[in-house]
């Protein structure tokens, strides 16, 4: 924050131009004159360097890790959490995540003082200090070591004054953000710790809620085979119940000409029972069918409209245009389909009455 006389105007970004510090604000000072007094909000930078100086150090430790061919591509560091873009070919294994988080661990309990100085470009190149690829740099430049067999960079950034104030250091995230381009999110600090707490928050949770087993690993194996064998007993209990569903409403069918017409609502759990409940049913009659059923599933109606293909191509019909232009209209709604057969979803359960009306007089009138 920048302090005008007392008016308090926040910045909003910073950036570098000709060796200067521009500050960006959303206004201009009513005195821009006078002495200004440049306020850093304290918890916010600290947080911010926590996760900067972790950032050096994990550049290091996927360097020594992955291969020497690592090479930082992006980064973002704030008070909340830092992600770090590097070059390289694979994803990184969780072998090798462990590895580089204990090595980062490993330098934080160390409590490696961080040593910051100017110097010519030549010496620091010298020491073998790491430049960001495609970066300019003046002749002379401030460079970051964190131990000099470890992580000597340069930049131009703010730092802890120790590596032990990081605290702790934790890997949530690496993916891929493009070709030979890998991105790893990660906390330090209080981020790390509150993450942490989380989680065994969330593995407290999991345990009460399996009774406590001794062996975790061994409980959620087991119950994810009965999840499993629950789930084939469900389907095959489906296939009998829509089967049988089949064989009761193909008694109920109404002579409309020479069309077998089954107007009816039924029970089904979801839009794909409803669907293949339909089409077995045109397919029972093979030759004469037109099917149009409904069902009220978690307080929205579907309809499924189905057309034997024989039909379709004597009468001309097309259960998908008339799912269009004369059903889905009715329970406020819209679907589509193929011409033998189409859905619609809705929002109008009451309306499910008409809808069967509404074909019997449209089939009525081929």
């Amino acid at each position: 924050t920048l302090i005008f006389d007392g008016e308090k105007i926040p910045v909003t970004n910073t950036k570098k131009e000709n060796e200067l510090i521009i500050h960006f604000t959303e206004k201009i000072p009513a005195n821009p004159g006078v002495k200004v007094i440049a306020r850093v909000d304290v918890e916010k930078r600290k947080k911010t360097e926590v996760h900067h100086s972790a950032t050096h150090l994990l550049h290091a430790a996927l360097r020594k890790v992955l291969g020497n061919h690592v090479q930082q591509k992006g980064s973002l560091v704030n008070e909340e959490y830092l992600r770090f873009d590097f070059s390289h070919f694979s994803k990184v294994s969780n072998e090798e995540i462990n590895r580089i988080e204990s090595l980062i661990n490993e330098k934080i309990r160390t409590d490696i003082p961080v040593n910051i100085r100017e110097m010519p470009k030549e010496k620091a190149m010298a020491l073998g200090a790491m430049a960001l690829f495609g970066e300019k740099y003046g002749d002379k430049v401030r460079v970051v070591t964190m131990d000099e067999s470890y992580s000597i960079e340069l930049c131009g950034g703010t730092h802890v004054g120790r590596t032990g104030e990081l605290g702790f250091f934790k890997i949530i995230g690496e993916t891929a953000v493009g070709a030979g381009l890998r991105r790893i999110e990660a906390l330090s600090g209080k981020a790390a710790e509150d993450f942490i707490q989380k989680e065994f928050d969330l593995l407290r949770v999991v345990r009460e809620t399996l009774r406590n087993p001794k062996d975790l690993d061994k409980a959620i194996e087991n119950l994810s085979a009965e999840n499993s064998e629950l789930k084939k007993q469900l389907e095959k209990a489906e296939t009998i119940y829509l089967d049988s569903l089949v064989k009761d409403l193909s008694k109920e069918a109404e002579a409309i000409g020479e069309i077998s017409f089954i107007g009816k609502q039924v029970e089904v759990k979801n839009a794909n029972a409803l669907k293949k409940l339909c089409f077995d049913l045109v397919h029972h009659f093979k030759g004469s069918a037109v099917v149009l059923l409904a069902a009220v599933i978690d307080q929205k109606p579907f309809i499924a409209l189905g057309i034997d293909e024989e039909l379709v191509k004597r009468k001309n019909l097309d259960a998908s245009s008339i799912i269009k232009n004369e059903i889905a209209s009715l329970i406020k709604g819209g679907g589509g389909g193929q011409k033998t057969l189409a859905t619609a979803g809705g929002q109008d359960a009451s309306k499910l009455s008409d809808v069967f009306e509404k074909m019997k007089s449209l089939l009525q009138q081929l």
